[in-house]
């Protein structure tokens, strides 16, 4: 807020000397007023930026609990066998994440030059000169971009899982996370970028929204491990010789998924309304109206897009397989979400619905075209966030409304074809589909087939059998007992008690356990 001056007072004064009080010096007077009006404004703006910051930091710690989500979906998502090796790569990916996107990737995505370099940035490498008041970035931003980051691997980790050497994730997510991932982050949401509606020099006038990210983070993550998983193909067992399906490998827990997708569902409402980073501000021309009122109608677009997914796969796959299937339900819930993260901010809530319902579809064609292929993804990552991200960025090109456009962007950005905005918008969200494909194909493929060609990407076939959590991790994730101690009736020569009960009988015991006589047990029900 700018100060005032004396003169700018003259009016006031002068009215004060007319009227016969004595006021002294009009300037005096003048200069007394503009420096508590000076002391109000720097007050309201350090009290602006707290409460903007805390917002930021509260939407950070929504974003970051989704790591909590994604482990509970994948442990649920894999078989039991490999439950402990599934969650470790979910800590792995924040953990080696935050090393290497505080060493390069956040310099990287969001570092600014005297060139003004559109492809990648080239300072603020290991946060040196964080905080920075000419950018207005503080320790928080970095916070909040570090949890995307890792959102990205992990839903990498999801493509490879089952049967992917440790080595192999310490390697992939800290090049996702530290590389790959931060320059599309730099061309969408950099003022240096060539590619966002947030540059200042925009692609065809316009520039692509992508407002919180389904092509930055999930196409990113989806793509990068659907090549992952080609790479090392399926998992043994998975689809037989002649190219039909082989085994059944569906996940060992249901509730573990259903959990993990209300976490994510939760940490969502940080992903998408967090992304306007700031809150206190308001919308030009309006008294009522500001980024708080684009929260709130973000978080309500995010939840109509994710109820109207769940809702049109929970009777598409009854139609199609005649049993209502709570896992198929909740990836097509997360597939409405990575949709309509793209444009949450710019579409009317209607438009949502529209968006949900299509990115259900999406999912499921995609599944369809992946069995066809012999493409095996554990947690459907790749067609979930590559797929439905891809679809979401198609949805905003065609429904942006352009006042919620300007609110978000500012004037002089394209809106939606169906809306009325020309084919400007709609062509730049192509071309961000074709550019993250193209970059995270052109860079991961190379990474995945180097770790394959040095015998450091696939597990062996003795190991995948067996599980790695007990081969590479040393126990199991659920012990019913002590396992290490074999009871006295079960030792040579002990019997084995062996039970039979049916209902409304009487339980017989067969062998007798030593040293017991042999007797009737009442019926176990009572």
């Amino acid at each position: 807020m700018a100060g005032c001056a004396s003169s700018e007072l003259s009016a006031l004064t002068g009215l004060l000397t007319s009227s016969g009080l004595n006021v002294g010096s009009s300037d005096q007077v003048g200069q007394f007023l503009c420096s508590k009006f000076d002391e109000i404004s720097t007050a309201l703006a350090t009290h602006t930026l707290a409460v903007d910051n805390t917002y930021l930091l509260f939407s950070t710690y929504l974003v970051f609990s989704m790591q909590i989500g994604f482990a509970m979906l994948c442990a649920g998502s894999v078989r039991a066998k490999n439950t402990m090796n599934i969650m470790l790569t979910n800590v792995l990916d924040a953990a080696a994440g935050g090393i290497s996107f505080y060493l390069f990737g956040f310099g990287f995505a969001f570092g600014r030059s005297s060139n003004n370099n559109k492809f990648i940035g080239s300072n603020f490498f290991g946060l040196h000169e964080i905080p920075s008041s000419l950018d207005g970035f503080d320790y928080s931003f970095f916070l909040f971009q570090w949890a995307f980051a890792i959102a990205a691997a992990g839903i990498t980790s999801g493509s490879i899982a089952e049967r992917t050497q440790f080595v192999a994730y310490l390697v992939y997510s800290s090049f996702l996370t530290g590389f790959v991932y931060p320059i599309v982050a730099h061309w969408m949401w950099s003022v240096d970028g060539w590619l966002g509606a947030a540059a200042t020099d925009r692609l065809f006038g316009v520039g692509a929204i992508d407002f919180a990210g389904s092509g930055v983070v999930h196409m990113v993550g989806g793509i990068a491990g659907l090549w992952g998983a080609f790479i090392e193909g399926p998992r043994l067992g998975r689809y037989n010789r002649d190219g039909k399906p082989g085994m059944d490998m569906r996940g060992h827990n249901a509730s573990l998924v259903v959990l993990g997708s209300f976490l994510l569902w939760f940490g969502w409402f940080g992903f998408n309304p967090g992304s306007y980073v700031k809150i206190l501000v308001p919308y030009e021309g309006s008294t009522f109206e500001g980024n708080w009122t684009g929260v709130g109608r973000t978080g309500v677009t995010t939840t109509l897009a994710g109820c109207t997914a769940a809702l049109t796969t929970l009777f598409a796959r009854r139609w199609m397989t005649g049993h209502w299937i709570v896992t198929d339900v909740c990836n097509g819930l997360l597939g409405g979400f990575a949709a309509i993260t793209a444009g949450c901010a710019v579409v009317e809530p209607w438009a949502a619905i529209v968006c949900g319902f299509v990115a259900a579809w999406v999912l499921i064609g995609f599944n369809h075209i992946a069995a066809k292929l012999r493409y095996d993804d554990p947690l459907e990552a790749a067609q979930l966030h590559g797929g439905c991200g891809a679809w979401g960025l198609l949805f905003t090109g065609l429904f942006a409304n352009e006042r919620y456009v300007a609110e978000a962007y500012g004037p002089g950005r394209g809106h939606g074809l169906f809306m009325g905005g020309g084919g400007k918008l709609f062509a730049a969200q192509i071309i961000e589909i074709l550019v993250v494909v193209g970059w995270v194909t052109a860079t991961m493929v190379p990474c995945f087939w180097l770790l394959h060609r040095f015998n450091l990407l696939r597990i062996s076939a003795e190991d995948e059998m067996a599980g790695m959590d007990l081969t590479r991790h040393g126990g199991k994730a659920y012990y019913n007992e002590d396992e290490t101690v074999t009871p006295e009736f079960l030792q040579p020569g002990g019997g084995v008690g062996q039970f039979l009960h049916l209902p409304g009988q009487r339980a017989v015991v067969g062998v007798q356990p030593k040293g017991l006589p042999k007797q009737e047990f009442p019926d176990l029900e009572q």
